[in-house]
Formats: C-alpha cells, sequence, structure tokens
C-alpha cells in the first residue's frame, strides 16, 4: 500500500468579504495541519466568494485575492494546497485553481469550460482557457506555469478539475492527462437543487472509474450570496465507488472530510482497465509540472478523528428532508449576513405563509441542535434567551413573530389555522384589523372618482387594497423589531402573477420563490405528519391542509380559490415546467398535457394553457420586483439570475 492523507474542504464564505473569507481559509489549513493531511483542496472561487457578480470585473477583487494568496502561500508549510480565486492576466480575467506547496506556487489552472446555464453566468466575467495550452506569468513576483497543467508530485501524479469541466462531456473526453494522475482534485461551486446530490454522485462515480483514480470533489456551504444555497457536498470516489462523503447543510463556517487513500489502487487499476485513454499520445510533458514528493501515511502518523472522517449515507436523500435542510440553512445566512434580529411573517392562515413559519420555526430548532445554545447565540449575534435555552421555542419565541391582518372577507378558518399554528411553533403572534384602513382607502378613491365602488364593476381593485392595505403595518412592525419580513408567494404563482404588487409580495426576501404550489401543498401534509426533524410534526398544519387554497380576497359566497381563478395547480407546474425549464412550443405542450391529464377535455386543457400564456406574458414586470429567493429546483423563474423574459410580449394563443 502506498498511503496519503488527502482532505476536502467546504467553506461557507461570503462575497467581497476579505478577511474573513482568509481567515476561514487559514483555519481549516491549521486543522488540516493538525491531522497531518498532506493534500489539501478547497472549493471553486474560494478567496473571493463565487457569486460577487460585475465586482469580477474590478481588477480590485483580482488584487484582494492576490493578497490573500500571499497568506495561503505562507500557510502552507509541509502541505500541497489547491485554493479558488479569480486571476487578472493579460487584459482577462480567469478563474483558476492554484496549486501551492510548501509555500511555493507550482502551477495555475485556469478554467477551461464556463458554465452558463441556468443560473450560472461565469462567460459574463472570465476568459475560458484553451486545452493544451501552458505559458508562464509573474505571480508575487515568481514566474509560474500558467495552463493546462498536472503535477507530478515524486510518485503522486495531481490532476485538477473545476466544476464545469467534470459536468461537460467536452471537458471529460477532452482531458486525457487525467487518465495518468492517481488522484484528481475537483474545486466546485454546486448550487444546491432538489435531487441534484443524486446526479453528482453519479458524476463523481463514473469519472473515478473512467480514469482509474481517486477523484476528490469539494463544494461551498451556505447561502453565499443571497439566492444559491450550497449543501457544502464533499465526495470521495475511488475508482468507480463513492468511499467517503461530508455531512450536507451544515451551520458551520467550514467542514473538513480526511481520507487515507491508497495510491497504488488506482494504479493497479490503470494495469487492468482496458479503456483508460493513452495520454502519452495527446499530452505534452511540459504539461507536468515537478513538485516535491509527499510524505506518506506510516506507522507514526497519528489517526485521524473520526469528526473529519465523514458518513457512510447521505442522511438527507429524501426531497422532503433536502427542502427542509436548504430552507433551513438559507433562512439562517440570509438572517445573519443581513444583520436581521429575526423573522417576520404576515401569517394568513393559508399554505404559504405557513409553510414558511414552519420553516423559521424548524429552521431556529435545527441550528439550536447543531450549535448548542451558546453557539446559536454567537453565531446570530442573539443574546440567550429568558427560560430554557436548551428549548428551541425559548429562542422561537423571541426571534419569530407572526401577524394575522383581518379585512372584512377574513374567515374564522383561516384566523384559527393561523392562531394554532404559531402557538404550537411558539412564536409571537399577534391579531390585527386592517378593515378601518381598507374603508379609508375605499372612501377616498370613491370621493376621487364620484361613484360607490362595487364587486361587479371593481372586482381586482377591492381585492389588492385589502392585500396592499396589510404591508404598511408588517414592514412597520418587522422595522420596530429589526426582523427580516418574509415575502409568501410561491413559483406558481410568480408564474401567473398572482399575487398583488406592494401587498403579499413586500418582504426582503422570499423563500418560496423557488418551490411550485402542488409540491408545496404535498410537503404540508409531510410536514404535519412524518417530520422529525427540527420541531417534529406540526399537528396545527391540518386546519391548513384541510382548507383548498385561497387569497380569502372576495366576499365568502363567492367561494374563491386559488385554483377556481387559475386553473389545477398540478396543471400549472406542468405547463410552467415545459414552458420555462424544457423550453417547449405550445402545441407539444398541448400534446403534453392531453397525454398527462387523460379525464379532461382538450378544449379545457387548451383554455388552461393560452390562460397561462397571458398570464405569463403580462406579469413579467411583477417578476422584476419581487424579492430575492433562493434557487431551489432544477430551474427557477428569477429574471435576475436564471429566466429573462421581455417585459413587453405579444400572448400566445393556441
Amino acid at each position: 500500500m502506498d498511503l496519503l492523507r488527502i482532505a476536502g474542504a467546504n467553506l461557507n464564505q461570503t462575497p467581497l468579504d476579505w478577511d474573513g473569507n482568509l481567515r476561514r481559509i487559514l483555519s481549516l489549513i491549521t486543522t488540516a495541519r493538525s491531522q497531518a493531511v498532506q493534500v489539501l483542496c478547497f472549493p471553486e472561487l474560494a478567496l473571493t466568494g463565487y457569486n460577487c457578480e460585475d465586482m469580477f470585473l474590478s481588477v480590485h477583487s483580482a488584487r484582494q485575492a492576490l493578497q490573500g494568496l500571499e497568506s495561503v502561500v505562507e500557510a502552507s508549510r509541509d502541505m500541497t494546497l489547491i485554493v479558488g480565486m479569480p486571476l487578472y492576466v493579460r487584459g482577462s480575467m480567469y478563474n483558476c485553481a492554484v496549486v501551492i506547496q510548501n509555500q511555493k506556487i507550482l502551477g495555475i489552472n485556469p478554467k477551461k469550460l464556463l458554465a452558463r446555464e441556468g443560473v450560472h453566468y461565469e462567460a459574463r466575467w472570465f476568459r475560458p482557457w484553451p486545452f493544451g495550452r501552458v505559458e508562464h506569468i509573474t505571480v508575487l513576483g515568481a514566474s509560474v506555469p500558467f495552463g493546462d497543467l498536472s503535477y507530478q508530485l515524486g510518485q503522486l501524479q495531481l490532476g485538477v478539475v473545476i466544476c464545469e469541466e467534470a459536468w461537460s462531456g467536452e471537458g471529460t473526453a477532452s482531458d486525457a492527462s487525467l487518465s495518468r494522475c492517481e488522484l484528481v482534485v475537483n474545486l466546485s461551486a454546486s448550487h444546491f437543487a432538489l435531487g441534484k446530490s443524486k446526479t453528482r454522485e453519479t458524476l463523481i462515480c463514473d469519472a473515478s472509474r473512467a480514469f482509474q483514480v481517486h477523484y476528490l470533489y469539494t463544494n461551498l456551504l451556505g447561502l453565499e450570496g443571497g439566492r444559491q444555497i450550497y449543501d457544502g457536498e464533499i465526495l470521495l470516489g475511488e475508482c468507480g465507488k463513492i468511499t467517503a462523503r461530508s455531512s450536507r447543510f451544515s451551520l458551520q463556517e467550514g467542514q473538513l472530510l480526511i481520507r487515507d487513500i491508497d495510491l497504488d489502487l488506482a494504479r493497479v487499476g490503470k494495469l487492468k482497465s482496458r479503456s483508460v485513454l493513452d495520454s502519452t499520445q495527446t499530452i505534452e510533458e511540459g504539461h507536468a509540472v515537478n513538485g516535491s514528493a509527499l510524505v506518506p501515511v506510516g506507522a507514526q502518523t497519528k489517526a485521524i478523528a473520526p469528526s473529519f472522517m465523514g458518513q457512510d449515507v447521505d442522511i438527507w436523500a429524501s426531497k422532503e428532508l433536502e427542502f427542509l435542510q436548504a430552507e433551513k440553512i438559507g433562512l439562517i445566512d440570509y438572517l445573519r449576513k443581513s444583520h436581521g434580529r429575526g423573522f417576520m411573517i404576515s401569517l394568513s392562515g393559508g399554505c404559504d405563509s405557513s409553510a414558511i413559519a414552519v420553516l423559521c420555526a424548524h429552521a431556529i430548532a435545527e441550528a439550536l441542535r447543531e450549535l448548542g445554545p451558546e453557539g446559536l447565540a454567537q453565531k446570530m449575534g442573539w443574546s440567550l434567551p429568558e427560560g430554557d435555552a436548551t428549548a428551541p421555542k425559548s429562542w422561537i419565541r423571541e426571534h419569530v413573530m407572526t401577524v394575522y391582518q383581518a379585512t372584512a372577507q377574513s374567515g374564522p378558518i383561516t384566523r384559527e389555522a393561523a392562531r394554532a399554528l404559531a402557538a404550537e411553533l411558539g412564536a409571537e403572534h399577534k391579531e390585527l384589523s386592517v378593515e378601518p384602513m381598507v374603508r379609508d382607502y375605499l372612501h377616498a378613491a370613491e370621493s376621487a372618482v364620484g361613484r360607490q365602488l362595487s364587486w361587479e364593476q371593481d372586482d381586482l381593485a377591492l381585492q389588492n387594497i385589502q392585500a396592499r392595505a396589510r404591508a404598511p403595518m408588517i414592514w412597520l412592525l418587522a422595522n420596530i423589531k429589526g426582523y427580516l419580513l418574509l415575502a409568501t408567494s410561491n413559483r406558481s404563482e410568480i408564474a401567473v402573477g398572482y399575487a398583488t404588487m406592494d401587498g403579499d409580495t413586500a418582504g426582503g426576501l422570499s423563500p418560496l420563490a423557488g418551490i411550485d404550489k402542488h409540491w408545496l401543498r404535498h410537503w404540508l401534509r409531510w410536514a404535519e405528519q412524518a417530520c422529525f426533524h427540527g420541531l417534529g410534526p406540526i399537528r396545527a398544519l391540518r386546519l391548513v391542509n384541510e382548507q383548498e387554497p385561497t387569497a380569502e380576497l372576495r366576499p365568502s359566497a363567492s367561494g374563491q380559490t386559488d385554483e377556481r381563478d387559475l386553473m389545477p395547480y398540478e396543471i400549472l407546474n406542468c405547463i410552467e415546467t415545459a414552458f420555462v425549464r424544457d423550453r417547449m412550443e405550445p402545441t407539444s405542450i398541448l400534446k403534453l398535457l392531453a397525454e398527462r391529464f387523460t379525464t379532461l377535455p382538450e378544449e379545457t386543457l387548451r383554455q388552461y394553457l393560452n390562460r397561462f400564456y397571458r398570464l405569463w406574458s403580462r406579469n413579467q414586470w411583477k417578476r422584476e420586483r419581487y424579492a430575492p429567493g433562493f434557487h431551489l429546483d432544477d430551474y427557477s423563474l428569477d429574471p435576475k439570475s436564471w429566466c429573462r423574459f421581455p417585459i413587453l410580449s405579444t400572448e400566445v394563443q393556441i
């Protein structure tokens, strides 16, 4: 056996937090050294943060990253480090992996394939580097190889991959140099999406099998820049198997996954495999950078502490748990990084606001479980609560406030649902009437237009004023408390504009903007009956789940429900997914609907589809104004980070 101790790191970074980002990196280097780690790999763009957006067009960002790199180089005594950062070279910015050994930069690998789909916009800021090209540049006063490099460290051949280069078929097929490596490290900033971890695991397995290598994958952690959540997954694939993995969704500043790997396993695998690429025919000798031999794991090497060895299986594998945990780190990180004191929710007693209240309570309970009272207080800048500091509801009472704001159309069912839910969660709860404000607005409007307003003639205006009358009060309370106001719209409603601007869209964050209403209703039933994390099953959700979703803005005699106003949410989600994610054209979507919803006449489905297109095209201006939301699924409606669409467009009719 030829054993080598390696480690992958995840990091909860903040874009442009130069001192904090560097401190977290140096802290993990110190910890890794204490565990006798020889090779330590950090995530993509770890020094700056991945989501610096157009600040990557500033040379100041590159200069700050260089200053941080100098400190990392100094800290690399007797270790080999791989760290991600932007680098300005000859008029272009490159997304790079810097390989450092024993206080010397061995080489720099600029990213060859840039992500440009979905939330990624790398080609706006970075230039791709061509396969097979190597130059020399001056970095920190020294001449350094720069380009498509591998590294010869004694008997170890080290390969470097940066995120998209692994996801792209072009990258895997073109990078024949990886087949002569025993160890490949992948620096990634792979955002969370429901179910994506399974795809990621398959990718690492396949790459480690194809190249017969030890394949170490690292990732960012937390809500880094405000929209993309990173689950912090670190994976080690060894010749076709996942042999080690970190826990996901941690609230720590960073974690290490440490493993002793047998380099002979990869060498024997290459000898046995007939499909390994012959790199000697395609890669020039000058593309391998020589470094020092690494110290192997010997009898005198200290054992790895159990806390760094990872886990056998992913305990958050189900979609319901993934959603809960992603929202946990999203909500906690957003509140922490925006310096809020707590969460403010206009709790209507309906599906969306109830889901948000449950998620906030679960998030605090899970944070307390992981961090403990003192750790939670320190992380959030909170004081210990009155009463039992080990009880989640002591914290929830002080940092979650819900408000039921009644109008003339509000009914006893939603009022009781809101009251019971807040009580079970332990939130501070208030009941207010905004009906006097609604009447004042109506009286003033009737005076202005010279007539009495009626439901027959002014339906939409009369609905909207009720929702808008709630916004000033909830904003006022949020400002008084220093709380983060959470908007309650979900993705399905955002798609068709089924929300009142400056009403239920009011807030600084929209936690449900990345998830559809049809699945959210399923999740609420699960949260009522089968969730055993956070606070456990929330039985008061029965009062919410038994209702048909309704805006409750028309008189009760009208029998208003969301699906009567729009269409069944399952159909809405099917149309939205086909149109936005799959880019299908109208006639194909109609055919898809007919195949999936066989009990409905085609004409009914055609009417639903036309209604979707009409509402979609008329409401892009609303999507431009929604509060930021988390990216949770495999697509998003966020016009700033996923789905760009013209504000003015022609309505489609089929």
